[in-house]
Formats: C-alpha cells, structure tokens, sequence
C-alpha cells in the first residue's frame, strides 16, 4: 500500500524531545524492580554472534539461557518453579545445530533464532540470502533474524524491498520472521518509519532495530518511530507485529526503559515474548547483579555469578 508511505511525515524535534523526556524516568524500585528485571529475562534472545564462536560456547550460552537467574535468587524471590528462561538463543546458521541439540539434550523447548539474509551487511544476491534462510531452518532454528538492504531504502525503492522481504517471509516457512532494520544506516526517522510500513506489509512478525553492528543501535526517537509505525499497522489491519531493539542494551536501568517505552506506547499486551523482544549479549549479567542485590542487599564477587 505505497498511499501509506507517500504520506509519511516523522517530526523530528518532537520525536528527540520525547527521547529526552524518556532519559529522565525515574526507575522502579524494590520488588517492582525486580519484577520488571524478570520479565525482561523472558523477552531476551541471549546471542552470540563473533566470530569466533565454537559448540562449546555455544552450549554454555544455552546452559544461561535455560537458567537466567541463580536458583537460590529465584527461590528468595518466590519465582523458583515459574520457568522463568530466556525468550531464545540467537547464532550464526552454522551454530543453530549446535544449539539446537544443546536445548533438546538439556529438555528445554527454548526457541533457537539464527540471523540471516546476508547478516549483518545484507550486501549479498538475493539468492544467497534465500538459501541461508532455508539453511538456517533446515538446521532447526524456529526464528529468523534478517536483514535488509539498506540500499533500496536510501533510493526509495520501497516496492523492491517490499518483494525482498515478502521473499524472505516465504522462505522462512513455519519460523518466525524478525525484520532488522539497520535503523543507524537509513538516513532519516522518515526513512524508519517507511521501512518499518513495508518490512510489517511483506509479512514480518518482528520489527528490529539493528544489527549491533552498526556505530549507532537501539536508540529511544528510532524506538518511538518504530513502535508509532506499528501501533499504526495495527489499527489498519488489526495485526500485531512484535518489536525488538538490539545493540547497545547492557544496563538493568536501559531494559526497564524499554519495557516502560513499549508499555506506553503499545500497551501491556505487548510487554510479553511473543511480542517484545530484547537483543543482548551482556545485558542478562547486569540484571541477575541487581537481582542478587536485591535479595542480599550487596553485589555479587565476579565468581558468584555464571558468565552471561
């Protein structure tokens, strides 16, 4: 429907002026605090994407991810038998079989996503991108992460992008589908926005802000343009579409303002895994340090906590 993207009109100083308003929140304390640090536990997909990655950092990745929080601060919290575990592990398409056979030998039923689509540059044929998409779920991963080619948004080719991704949606079958956006390489919050319309039209289940690879990430105007775009999507077509910021979470503090952002711009109905997610790789330590201070009233020796 390109009359929506014709129409676009973001107001930037509006938008950096909320951001600012949103930096000076004051934080839950005490048990709240402690209850919105759980469940940000549940929306994060703990990733690991280096180079470097072998099955046995894989696997100890889904070892954290199976048990976030130290049993002993869930038993003190009440929250022992609730299940509380990660919302997915995020891998390279080589690494899904690794974690796969990890979560299935350990009997847990979390999903496992694998980034796709010419990850993290999207500078590869649309072929290529297709094939490492059906590769990826062949491999057993039940979410895939692409990503799109910044280039038909910088020249306004919406209905190539649009086709691309509808493409990608097509090859992922019955996995989940999380559209990056690369929001630090488009330009202009209009840009976002417009992206954000055209990856939700071509059938994504997910919006994402970045790929943590870019110098700018998961940023609060991207945030408030992204989540604008699809509470808008939603009242046209009364389809919910899920949204993920990613790169550069690592504080307790940043993912309580997130999950405080999506319950005010959303609503509650959104603030659940199915429909928010959190991209990280070291943010799950500083939340099980707060946890641990909660309950002990001091902070955790770096050997009393498992690496995140």
């Amino acid at each position: 429907e390109l009359g929506w993207i014709s129409k676009v009109h973001v107001n930037r100083p509006a938008v950096v002026r909320h951001a600012e308003q949103i930096k000076k929140w004051k934080t839950v304390k005490g048990n709240w605090q402690a209850a919105w640090l759980l469940k940000a536990v549940t929306c994060i997909d703990l990733t690991t994407l280096s180079g470097d990655d072998t099955p046995s950092n894989v696997q100890r990745l889904c070892f954290k991810a199976k048990h976030p929080i130290r049993e002993d601060l869930l038993k003190a919290l009440d929250m022992r038998d609730k299940g509380i575990t990660v919302g997915a592990v995020c891998v390279y398409p080589a690494r899904v079989s690794d974690a796969v056979n990890t979560l299935k030998a350990a009997g847990c039923n979390i999903s496992v996503a694998s980034v796709a689509a010419g990850f993290p540059s999207g500078q590869t044929p649309l072929e290529t991108k297709l094939t490492e998409i059906r590769l990826a779920v062949e491999y057993g991963a039940r979410e895939i992460d692409i990503v799109i080619s910044r280039s038909l948004a910088l020249t306004g080719q919406w209905e190539s992008l649009y086709e691309e991704i509808r493409l990608c949606r097509a090859a992922c079958g019955e996995a989940h589908m999380k559209t990056i956006l690369a929001t630090g390489e488009l330009g202009s919050l209009a840009n976002v926005y417009k992206a954000s319309m055209i990856a939700m039209m071509a059938g994504s289940d997910f919006i994402k802000t970045s790929t943590g690879k870019e110098v700018e990430n998961a940023t609060f105007p991207v945030g408030i343009v992204m989540m604008r775009a699809i509470k808008e999507y939603y009242w046209q077509t009364g389809y919910k579409v899920g949204f993920k910021p990613a790169g550069g979470i690592r504080t307790a503090k940043e993912a309580i303002t997130w999950l405080m952002l999506v319950k005010e711009e959303l609503g509650v109905e959104w603030l659940k895994p199915e429909l928010f997610r959190l991209g990280a790789s070291s943010l799950l330590g500083d939340i099980e340090q707060q946890i641990f201070y909660h309950v002990t009233g001091s902070y955790a020796l770096q050997h009393e906590l498992a690496m995140a």
